[in-house]
């Protein structure tokens, strides 16, 4: 007879639920995304000034220091925020048809799109502009980022199928503007094209300094991201394939041939071990900066002072950059081989 009732009480509350409303199953990281949306549309990639992880059940003293952080506002595209949100969301609604997370993920589109700067670049901050904030930022594929999910909304892969179709249009004009910027940024150094910085002035589109170790230069490391971007665009340009064809000239004119990056055991240091560029025979490398006149690759440490040698910096920036990497390999390989073979 219990069990007779109890079932009919869940019946009951389902149909409740159905007339009243419809029910929606839960996603606990969307719901906790839900939770840190700024009212601008985007979110912000700390809480309580460190990295965190949305897999999380938050008590209610964590919420209601949420909702305080939330009033302040401030929204970033820096270490894929907002992007990493939209891109969740929209799986968590196809998953589970709660319409507040496509909505959510909607306003996040939206956030993309009042941030675009008119000559096509995002900030890294919106609409915060302190410090290099406002700046153009390709720095760890911000813009990046913020382009994917422009093209996601327009060609509706990758779930973006079920965002508003009112969003394809003004996405679209904005990833024409995105290319736009990138053509117009790429360094030409004694009249020829090389790649990118990191970073621009947002009114000049002049190389900038963002932080005090990351100076004007141009960078292998973001550069690759913004080629394969190009390179994924249906029917591309003239202005493209030049574009294109110069990076990669630039990538295989850079390379350093015969070393590579390694950690060596370092007693008496703060970690135990020391980066250094040995010599290997078989390796190919590049650097993440290079000087733009020269081409020759540089270092910095906080101090901002530029050196030649990663032995001539600091422990600290030496082991806490990514000074050295192998980013152009599967372009140079693979992708771009395939690529200009069909777009010659």
């Amino acid at each position: 007879m219990k069990t007779i009732r109890k079932f009919s009480t869940i019946i009951i509350g389902v149909m409740a639920c159905m007339f009243f409303g419809q029910v929606h199953a839960q996603d606990l990281q969307a719901d906790n995304m839900l939770l840190f949306q700024r009212a601008s549309g985007g979110w912000y990639k700390q809480f309580r000034t460190k990295a965190f992880d949305y897999n999380v059940v938050f008590s209610a003293t964590d919420k209601a220091e949420i909702a305080d952080e939330v009033k302040k506002g401030a929204a970033t595209i820096d270490n894929e925020a907002t992007t990493k949100e939209i891109k969740y969301l929209v799986k968590a609604y196809k998953k589970f048809k709660n319409p507040d997370y496509l909505a959510a993920a909607e306003n996040g589109i939206r956030y993309l799109l009042k941030a675009q700067y008119k000559n096509g670049g995002w900030p890294q901050y919106y609409p915060n502009k302190g410090l290099y904030r406002a700046e153009i930022t390709y720095n760890d594929n911000a813009m990046l980022n913020a382009l994917k999910i422009m093209q996601n909304v327009v060609t509706k892969q990758n779930d973006f199928d079920v965002v508003n179709s009112e969003l394809v249009e003004p996405c679209a004009n904005a990833v024409i503007k995105g290319i736009d910027c990138i053509l117009k940024t790429q360094i030409k150094v004694n009249g020829k094209l090389t790649a990118w910085c990191q970073q621009y002035d947002e009114t000049t589109l002049i190389p900038a300094k963002a932080r005090a170790y990351e100076l004007p230069c141009i960078s292998a490391g973001e550069s690759v991201g913004l080629v394969e971007f190009l390179m994924a665009q249906p029917n591309p340009s003239r202005e493209i394939k030049d574009a294109v064809n110069a990076a990669v000239k630039w990538f295989q004119a850079s390379k350093i041939q015969g070393y590579k990056v390694v950690s060596l055991p370092a007693p008496g240091t703060p970690k135990g071990r020391d980066r250094k560029l040995v010599a290997d025979s078989t390796s190919v490398i590049w650097a993440r900066y290079y000087e733009i006149e020269t081409n020759r690759p540089f270092f910095c440490d906080r101090d901002g002072v530029k050196k030649y040698s990663i032995q001539d910096i600091g422990y600290e920036r030496r082991n806490g950059y990514a000074w050295y990497g192998t980013w152009p390999v599967k372009l140079l390989q693979k992708n771009y081989p395939v690529w200009l073979k069909n777009n010659k």
